[in-house]
């Protein structure tokens, strides 16, 4: 079995093709973005959320994950029968500025309930654009690269996970969970945004 070398330069995204940079780059500030308040998410609601405890905090997150778990499939199905990936493009853009800005709900939620409600509609936004963005990765991997752009995705998408995660804590900490609040929308905003250079790109057919 012939062998192909791959460049270190690979894991700097110095020999991926624009799309596959930008996607990385994009979900890398995405996915740290949301591990700023992870970690501390249970802190968060027994100290913002009249009645909150670890109950509430578990049932949220259950709610998030059942949610876009449902929905994935059947939305994944709707795009697929649209042809083009212009469609693609535009569901994953808009609802992943969407989904950047539901943090920002977190500063008005008072009650069990509505932390309910967000965690709902986070899992919707968030059916709609992971589908979408899988599908256009996988559309403009590099041949012969699959398995180095998949290993570079996971691995700059866990790091900043990692480091966001422990700063997190500090921002809550010295700055306040809403200083945090808005630190998460600001860097997940900012990979919404990162999306948009992938669009000259698209196929239409």
């Amino acid at each position: 079995m012939k062998r192909t070398p791959h460049k270190l330069k690979h894991f700097f995204l110095k020999d991926i093709n624009p799309v596959i940079r930008f996607l990385i780059i994009s979900d890398t500030a995405i996915v740290g973005g949301a591990a700023l308040l992870a970690p501390i998410f249970a802190i968060f609601v027994e100290d913002f959320i009249k009645g909150g405890d670890e109950a509430v905090a578990g049932l949220a997150m259950g709610i998030f994950l059942f949610t876009r778990s449902i929905l994935q499939i059947p939305i994944a199905h709707l795009v697929d029968t649209i042809r083009g990936e212009m469609d693609d493009f535009w569901f994953m853009f808009i609802f992943s500025v969407l989904k950047a800005l539901v943090p920002l709900l977190y500063l008005a939620v008072e009650t069990p309930a509505g932390l309910y409600a967000v965690q709902f509609t986070l899992g919707l936004l968030t059916a709609f654009t992971y589908p979408t963005y899988m599908a256009i990765f996988t559309r403009h991997i590099d041949s012969t690269k699959e398995g180095t752009e998949w290993g570079v995705y996971f691995t700059l998408t866990d790091l900043s996970s990692a480091g966001l995660a422990a700063v997190g804590g500090f921002i809550a900490v010295f700055y306040g969970f809403p200083a945090l609040i808005f630190a998460i929308t600001l860097v997940s905003l900012a990979g919404a945004l990162l999306l948009l250079p992938i669009r000259p790109y698209m196929r239409k057919i």
